[in-house]
């Protein structure tokens, strides 16, 4: 006779998160010393039509903000939180949704590094960098080391059950945070970004 068992499954570790926050933790600070050593420039830069980079910037950090609340609204209805069954292609849909997230959220970071840098003080032109944007920065870093520990948390099958939604849910915080300190600053002083 066949054994029937089911496999066995891999024992939950508490190592998993904390080495995922950790390594996040050290993406985090490295992006930061990074914008922080980086000579801002233009160069290698694109405005996909707008008439600056942080008009660009603004209108693709809104898609990723929606695309957000929709990555949250989507594990809601996988797992189960939702009144409604979730139907069959949704879990195929919200990988694709967080891929798009992932990728929109590299392009913003790079520009966000390589054209801006890390401002602080006082600029050598007078200008006093508002709180604001320091803010800004230390979310934008801390949003990388977030979207690590997330990876981590979707691909590990040892780790415990809270923390897929824990990396999810700061992930997801971490990222309206950066954009309400960046784009609806932007739209709030200079309205919708207009295409050049």
């Amino acid at each position: 006779m066949a054994d029937t068992a089911a496999p066995p499954t891999a024992p939950k570790s508490m190592a998993v998160p904390l080495t995922a926050f950790a390594v996040g933790g050290v993406v985090a600070l490295l992006l930061g010393i990074f914008s922080k050593v980086h000579d801002p420039t233009l160069d290698g830069t694109t405005t996909l039509g707008y008439s600056n980079v942080l008009a660009m910037k603004t209108v693709v950090a809104v898609v990723i903000g929606v695309l957000a609340v929709g990555q949250v609204i989507g594990a809601l209805w996988i797992y189960g939180k939702l009144p409604i069954k979730a139907p069959s292609w949704l879990g195929k849909a919200h990988r694709a949704g967080g891929t798009l997230v992932l990728l929109l959220s590299v392009f913003v970071g790079y520009h966000c590094l390589w054209s801006v840098g890390w401002e602080t003080g006082v600029t050598d032109t007078g200008y006093h960098v508002p709180a604001r944007t320091i803010v800004h920065e230390i979310l934008g870093c801390i949003v990388f080391g977030a979207i690590v520990v997330k990876i981590v948390a979707v691909r590990s099958k040892r780790a415990p059950g809270w923390f897929l939604p824990l990396a999810g849910g700061l992930l997801f915080t971490l990222l309206i945070a950066a954009v309400l300190t960046s784009a609806a600053y932007y739209i709030g002083d200079n309205g919708w970004p207009s295409r050049a």
